[in-house]
């Protein structure tokens, strides 16, 4: 966190978080927030809603509205932790949904905690990647990006 936070009880950190996340300015002694971001959440690239798209419409499930992508983490992979994706229909108790450029994104609670505020991108070509996760909360990940730590 910002030194300028060190001294201050929570209570007053959030509500100045709370003050500057509602302006599209900050002050000098404020951190700028973009205004209509919603915070923890999950959220896709452009380029990855689009291979999405093209992929459930491959599954032909595209014009289905129970379908969602579905996001998880499992135990595995070089680094201890890898990423799973696949598409789905059941939401489940305590599933988290969120909803990022008109693409249904879901995760189970557990995974949640790992993929706070991380993107979906997509990157294809002859250096693409496929899909990876642009993950703040990973400490480290192994060449690939297919696997973290944190």
């Amino acid at each position: 966190m910002d030194s300028q936070f060190n001294n201050k009880s929570v209570d007053t950190q959030v509500e100045e978080f709370l003050q500057v996340s509602n302006t599209d300015t900050a002050t000098e002694n404020t951190p700028l927030v973009k205004k209509n971001v919603v915070e923890n959440s999950i959220y896709i690239s452009d380029k990855a809603k689009a291979k999405v798209i093209h992929l459930m419409t491959d599954a032909g499930v595209v014009e289905d509205a129970t379908y969602f992508l579905r996001v998880g983490v499992v135990g595995g992979g070089c680094s201890g932790l890898s990423y799973k994706m696949d598409f789905d229909n059941e939401v489940k108790p305590m599933d988290q949904v969120f909803e990022d450029k008109g693409v249904k994104i879901v995760t189970d609670l557990k995974s949640f905690l790992y993929l706070v505020n991380t993107e979906l991108e997509f990157s294809d070509g002859l250096n693409g990647k496929g899909f990876y996760f642009d993950n703040p909360n990973a400490s480290r990940s192994c060449g690939c990006g297919e696997s973290f730590a944190v």
